[in-house]
Parts: structure tokens; C-alpha cells; sequence
């Protein structure tokens, strides 16, 4: 339940013999209703309750506990440091079945598929003196928590590092878990895994059943999956002997939960380490800010990858200044030449523009009326395959008038560039090029993106245009160039994170090119070719980005040196969610520790029909911000406005919209 506490239950004469321990389910009657899932939390022989007001159990679940005493522990520290119920982080941790209250039918007791001494003799690969150095010093002690920062260049080796290093612990009859930030980086890197360690692999995402999602759980608890890998839930997955934990592109937003539980994969993951006494990797070629800043103050080490495993040089990154180009569509002329001669040479080319659909905006040339959706505040995609205009925020669509709805005229115009568009485009100019789009649409269905991955592996695509999902993590051998349709919109945007995704996103993308024994070769449209933050990019590389940016973010008080807590509402009218927010704001007025900002709209304030608005608190001490937040809450909850506002607490927020 949404609720911030907890409730006492008498055991009851037919459990009297049962040794109840915490993370154990039982049955329990919950206001009206007579069968509700619970989970112990403590046994206690006093309460606050008259024995009147107690109720008794209503039945044993589990026997024993479903989490190790750690790691229930770390799932009660998250639900303490992000303010959120215990009872609803408890049970975001365990698969839906369980959740439901199913027993642990169907345990996956499986033996290992391989001993120990096949795992240890069965490298299969030779690595360079940089990632035996970062093995090493990741593996000196596998008993003791240490996080590790491996940065390295893209097409360094990493994933080589994570598999020697799982190698060694699972040699120890210990298990690994590997994050990864999206399901479409799960294929390649299990067929690599696979091919090097045969032992049970086990894959934790949404796309799975629930039932096979169960089973993998169980697998991990028991111990008989030595290798977990999953996206950002499957942190939350028991190990009964864990050993290394790893999280690929730790950089990525999609570690961040955005909604409900609203924790990071990635912290937790390191805190995870500390409660297991076990080393913790972190992989990036474009480490966040707040990484970067721990290496600095030696909470974590750094492990550098400095150049590419095959020897291949890295590209070679030009900017197009489009203020003197001609464009065809949303491609320069040069890129256009740059392409022709790239297919000439039988390589591939990635075009990266993170934008789905057709185009961003139908207006109208007469009247200036545009397409907006009608229950969120952001104007409507067009979607020309389907015919339709579509709300990216509400799913919400309807089809595209025939004239302009309020002055009747037949001038609707097309505006700006999706991935549809641009599709059209080169298909315009290149007819003869097998070309492939990876977006969101076009890999719905289930295995369409395993399937798109294979084809341009195999050589049978020619262009490729993708949005972020094509940006990291996947090795091409023919791509040799990468064309970044616009890299404007980081460079413009009110987001003080922006531009540090800008850069990470360009340095992802260009890495994909040239990996192999091509040379790859970079080309960047901007029409501010002089910006000094994209001159920082590309003449000092991301180190000297990085190093730039945070001397700001300290300059300024931003993260990662101050910290920050995003108090969302958001109502049926706008007035209901500022008003909740003012109350909020009034409990706080006194503290000198904070500086507190809104309440405000927020930047998108409406999405699916209700009025949002926003409370940044910021605090230059993380403790001095959580003994504030944890009374706050609670007084949150009894507010007279709180009954009428849907209501969040975001702790390190990553995305304001």
C-alpha cells in the first residue's frame, strides 16, 4: 500500500510455533478486505495498540525468507533514502507472481552447467596490458567493496574487462549480476557471454513472461544461475552468493526509475556492493558527472581503457556549419557527398537524429494554428505511415485533418525532421541503398530489433538511421561513418543536464564508426560551429568536457556538488496542485539549509489531462537534506490538499519535465 508505516498483527494460536523472520509473506486482513499479501517486517513483544485494535494473521505464505538479512537491509535503507513506502519497495523487488501471493512453486534447482575448472581454462581471447591492469585491480579482492570506474574509449575492450572479471568470480562458485541500460543491448552481449562462459545465463527484463521472469529469480536466489544480466530491475534481483556486481553505461538515464519507486539502478547497485562486501564496476566511455566527481574525491577508482582492442584509430570528428550549406530535407550537401562515397567503398553509414515519427509539428502556413494535443501541453507528432497525429507524452492520436481546423484553408505544412522523414529523404537520393530505420516504431514487435541487428551485422543494410537506441553498446564492422543530423537542440536547452547528454550521446554515436580496420570518420550538423562547449567536445575530447563542466556545475552550486530533492504534483486543475505545493513549501520556510525554488509549472505542465507543477529543494548536504525530507513526508500525507493531488518526492531527480 502507498502508505508511510507500518502495521501489528497478532501472531495468532495457529502460528505460535513458527519462527517469523523479516522478508517472510503471510496473508493478513486489510480494512475491508479479508485476504491482503503482507511481508514481516519485525516480530515484537509490545505495541502502541490496545489488544482490542489488533488484528490476527491470516495465513503463512513463506516459511522462510524470500531476501538474505542484507539484502532485505539494502531494500529498507532505499525505501529510507528515497522517502518511499517500505512496503511498496519491498514488493517492487519481487516478481509479479510473487507479489500476488503465489508460493514458490516451479524452484529452479538446476545444477550448474559447467564446473569450475571449464569455466576458468575457457578465456578465448587475448587481452591487451590496459584491460589485464583494470582486471586486476577490479579482482585484488573480491571480499571487500571497492567501486571501480572503467573508462574507456569506445571500442576499448570493456565488455572483454566485464567477462574476464565474471570469469574469475564465478571460478570462486560466486555469482554475478550485469546491469544493462536497455533490452536491445541484451542480445549482443549474452551471444558474447555465451560464447565464452558456458554456464547458466539468465536474463531479467519486461519483455520477459512473468512466469519466466519468476524463474530466472529464482535461479538467482537459489544459486543456480551463476550470471544474471538485466536492465534497470534486475538490481533488485537475490543472489545467494553474490560476487561482483557490473553496470554497463552507468552514464544512462534509463537507470533512473521515473515513476512510482523512483530510484537509481546504478546507486543502488554501489550501495549494493557495501552491504555484500563485493566489488562494484561501473562502465562508461562518458562517465556522468556525478562518477567522475567520486573518482576525484577517491571514493571510487578509475580504470583507463585508452585506446580501441583491435588497434583501429578512433574517428575523426568534423563539424558542418549548416548556415552556409544547402540542405536537402534535414542533410547537408556534404553529408550527402560523404555518404554517396561511403557507399561507393561498400561501408555502412549511421545517421543519428533522436527524433521518431515524421515531423515534429503540422502548422498551418495561413493561419499559424499546430497540431497540439489536447489533454498534454506539447504540440503533436505526425506520423505519415499511419496517417495520424501523435502525442509522444499521452500515446493519444487522431488523424490528420484535411484543412486547417480553424481558418479552413488547405495550407498545412510539415515541420522539422523525424526519423520517418529523414527515411524519405535518402531514400530520394540513394534508391538503389538497402535502408534500415531503429526507432521505437519500427521495433514493436517482439524480436524485430534482435532481427535489425543481425541484418546490419551481416552487411545486408547500407544506411542505418537510429535514434538513441542505436548510440551505444552495438559493434558494427562495416560502419565507417556517422552523420549527427542535429546536435543543436543539447546546445539550446533549459535543462542544465543537457549538455552533458549532448556529449554523451555525440561521443556514443560517433563511436559506433570505424572500429575495425576502416577508418571511421565523424560529421556533425550544428548551426553554432563556434560554441565553445562543442569546440571543448571535439578538440579536447570528453575528459576536457567533462573537466569543463564541472568547474561550472561548481561554480554554480548544481549537481553532483549540491543535491537536489523534486517535490511533483499534479491535479485536474492548476490551482489544486500549486495550492498543495504552497502548503508544502510553508512547512519548510524556516530551514536555512536549503534553498528552495517554485512552486512552478512544470516544463511540460500538462500530460495526460492533469495540471503538473514542481518544488525543487536544494542542499549543499546530502545528510542535512534527508533529516529534513523524512519528518516533511509524513506531514505531506495529513495536508489538507494531499487527498485532492496525486503527489511525488523525487530524490536526485535526473529529468525536470
Amino acid at each position: 500500500m502507498p502508505l508511510r508505516r507500518h502495521y501489528d498483527y497478532v501472531i495468532g494460536e495457529p502460528f505460535n510455533h513458527v519462527e517469523f523472520l523479516p522478508g517472510m509473506r503471510v496473508s493478513v486482513p486489510f480494512g475491508r478486505r479479508k485476504e491482503q499479501v503482507g511481508m514481516a517486517l519485525a516480530v515484537s513483544d509490545r505495541t502502541a495498540l490496545r489488544p482490542g485494535q489488533l488484528k490476527s494473521l491470516g495465513n503463512v505464505i513463506d516459511y522462510e525468507p524470500l531476501f538474505s538479512q542484507r539484502h532485505f537491509e539494502l531494500l529498507c535503507w532505499a525505501a529510507d533514502y528515497y522517502h518511499y513506502p517500505v512496503g511498496e519497495a519491498l514488493f517492487s523487488a519481487l516478481p509479479a507472481l510473487l507479489r500476488q501471493g503465489k508460493g514458490l512453486s516451479g524452484q529452479d534447482g538446476e545444477a550448474l552447467t559447467a564446473s569450475t575448472e571449464s569455466v576458468i581454462e575457457n578465456r578465448g581471447f587475448d587481452l591487451n596490458p590496459q584491460q589485464i591492469q583494470a582486471i586486476d585491480a577490479i579482482t585484488a579482492n573480491t571480499d571487500a567493496h571497492g567501486a571501480h570506474l572503467l573508462q574507456g574509449v569506445t571500442g576499448s575492450g570493456k565488455t572483454e574487462v566485464y567477462i574476464e572479471v565474471v570469469r574469475r568470480v564465478i571460478a570462486q562458485d560466486r555469482q554475478a549480476l550485469i546491469l544493462v541500460p536497455e533490452i536491445g543491448l541484451t542480445t549482443q552481449f549474452i551471444d558474447r557471454l555465451r560464447q565464452r562462459l558456458p554456464v547458466d545465463i539468465r536474463v531479467q527484463h519486461s519483455a520477459l513472461s512473468e512466469t519466466e521472469r519468476l524463474r530466472n529469480w529464482l535461479a538467482a536466489k537459489n544459486g543456480t544461475a551463476p550470471v544474471i544480466i538485466g536492465t534497470r530491475s534486475a538490481v533488485w534481483t537475490p543472489l545467494k552468493s553474490p560476487g561482483i556486481y557490473v553496470v554497463d553505461e552507468e552514464h544512462d538515464t534509463s537507470y533512473k526509475q521515473d515513476s512510482g519507486f523512483r530510484y537509481s539502478a546504478r546507486d543502488i547497485a554501489v550501495v549494493r556492493g557495501k552491504f555484500d562486501s563485493v566489488p562494484v564496476v561501473l562502465g562508461s566511455a562518458t562517465p556522468s558527472l556525478e562518477t567522475l566527481k567520486n573518482v576525484k574525491t577517491r571514493k571510487f577508482s578509475q580504470q583507463n581503457l585508452p585506446a580501441r582492442a583491435s588497434g583501429a584509430a578512433s574517428p575523426e570528428i568534423r563539424i558542418i556549419n549548416l548556415r552556409n550549406e544547402t540542405l536537402s530535407g534535414a542533410v547537408s550537401k556534404t553529408l550527402l557527398d560523404e555518404i554517396s562515397a561511403t557507399l561507393d567503398r561498400n561501408n555502412q553509414v549511421l545517421l543519428f537524429l533522436n527524433r521518431r515519427g515524421y515531423a515534429p509539428v503540422i502548422l498551418c502556413h495561413s493561419c499559424g494554428w499546430y497540431a497540439e494535443c489536447s489533454r498534454c501541453s506539447a504540440k503533436m507528432t505526425f506520423h505519415k505511415d499511419k496517417r495520424c497525429l501523435m502525442c509522444h507524452h499521452c500515446d493519444s492520436r487522431r488523424a490528420l485533418p484535411a484543412e486547417c481546423p480553424d481558418c479552413n484553408q488547405d495550407e498545412l505544412i510539415e515541420v522539422g525532421h523525424g526519423t520517418q522523414r529523414l527515411d524519405r529523404t535518402l531514400a530520394e537520393h540513394f534508391p538503389g541503398a538497402n535502408i534500415l530505420r531503429i526507432d521505437r516504431d519500427s521495433t514493436r514487435r517482439k524480436g524485430s530489433m534482435e532481427k535489425m541487428i543481425r541484418e546490419i551485422t551481416t552487411g545486408d543494410a547500407d544506411i542505418l538511421i537510429g535514434t538513441q537506441m542505436l548510440a551505444k553498446g552495438h559493434h558494427f564492422p562495416r560502419l565507417t561513418l556517422v552523420g549527427i543530423i542535429d546536435a543543436d537542440a543539447g546546445l539550446l536547452s533549459t535543462d542544465f543536464r543537457a549538455s552533458e547528454r549532448m556529449a554523451q550521446l555525440i561521443v556514443q554515436v560517433s563511436g559506433r564508426a570505424g572500429r575495425e580496420d576502416r577508418p571511421g570518420a565523424v560529421y556533425i550538423q550544428t548551426h553554432f560551429p563556434v560554441h565553445p562547449l562543442l569546440q571543448t567536445l571535439v578538440t579536447r575530447g570528453y575528459a576536457g568536457f567533462a573537466g569543463l563542466l564541472l568547474s561550472d556545475r561548481r561554480n554554480t552550486h548544481l549537481p553532483p556538488y549540491a543535491y537536489l530533492a523534486l517535490l511533483g504534483a499534479e491535479a485536474t486543475s492548476r490551482e489544486t496542485a500549486e495550492k498543495f505545493l504552497r502548503e508544502a513549501r510553508a512547512h519548510l520556510n524556516d530551514n536555512n539549509a536549503l534553498n528552495i525554488f517554485g512552486p512552478v509549472a512544470a516544463p511540460i505542465e500538462k500530460r495526460r489531462g492533469r495540471y503538473r507543477s514542481q518544488l525543487l529543494i536544494q542542499s549543499g548536504n546530502r545528510n542535512a537534506l534527508r533529516k529534513v525530507l523524512a519528518p516533511w513526508c509524513r506531514s505531506l500525507e495529513s495536508m489538507p490538499g494531499a487527498k485532492r493531488t496525486r503527489w511525488f518526492l523525487d530524490i536526485d531527480p535526473q529529468d525536470m519535465l
